[in-house]
């Protein structure tokens, strides 16, 4: 019986590939780890519609934890929590938006919106906001503003972006909901990540591995480091700390 009962997968530049494909060997070991009894639980900041196609050609059907912990679902069909942001926060940061020039994609219940605003968004229930610009110090600037609201959670995946959702809300939120679920506590899980967002729960799970691939403060909070996204460093990981081969 493997060690870790839960393994937490990172999509984009974990389990992906930097052309957004999951390679051959990771499927194979993914799947080896499905067959040993390990719940494998991909926690993206994706939504759910891109989420759900890397989980089916990984032929899962296990809980998963999209839009940074903002959904939690416990399988096909079965909603767990759903958090949603306060639609003042929402115009605020469309407004911040419009007034630095900066892009703009996010998420509701019923539409995902990438940069073309109309004031009936604002009518919808709003799960998760992103902005995105190339004055990567501009953007430092933006993320620390924000943050200040003390309403949101800021969090990013590159210099030149942020990701928020309600305050509070993780992917470490999202996957202790998930063990919570199963029964299962946290020591039992592993995680893979590269990027900020994971750090929170690279740090609170019972094994976290960190991307070759992945930045260097997140290397520091890890318990290991495994190759790239572009050498397998998922499957690398699943055999090493899995299995122990």
């Amino acid at each position: 019986m493997p060690q870790y009962r839960l393994l937490a997968l990172d999509l984009d530049g974990t389990v992906l590939t930097d052309d957004k494909r999951i390679s051959d060997d990771t499927k194979l070991w993914v799947r080896k780890a499905v067959e040993a009894g390990v719940i494998v639980v991909l926690a993206t900041g994706r939504g759910r519609p891109d989420g759900l196609c890397f989980a089916q050609e990984l032929y899962l059907e296990s809980p998963m934890v999209f839009l940074n912990g903002a959904e939690v679902w416990a399988g096909p069909g079965h909603l767990l929590d759903r958090h949603f942001m306060d639609g003042d926060d929402v115009r605020r940061l469309h407004e911040l938006t419009v007034e630095t020039g900066c892009c703009f994609w996010g998420y509701t219940t019923e539409i995902f919106a990438h940069n073309d605003w109309t004031d009936e968004m604002l009518d919808h229930d709003w799960i998760k906001y992103g902005m995105y610009c190339d004055d990567s110090d501009l953007m430092a600037r933006l993320r620390d503003y924000v943050g200040s609201w003390g309403t949101v959670e800021v969090t990013w995946t590159s210099a030149a972006n942020m990701e928020i959702t309600a305050a509070g809300i993780t992917k470490e939120k999202g996957v202790r909901r998930v063990c919570d679920h199963l029964g299962i506590g946290m020591d039992t899980v592993m995680a893979v990540g590269d990027s900020f967002n994971d750090s929170g729960l690279i740090e609170a799970a019972g094994f976290g591995v960190a991307m070759a691939n992945a930045a260097g403060a997140l290397k520091n909070v890890a318990d290991a480091v495994t190759e790239s996204n572009e050498d397998d460093g998922v499957a690398q990981a699943i055999q090493r700390y899995i299995f122990g081969m």
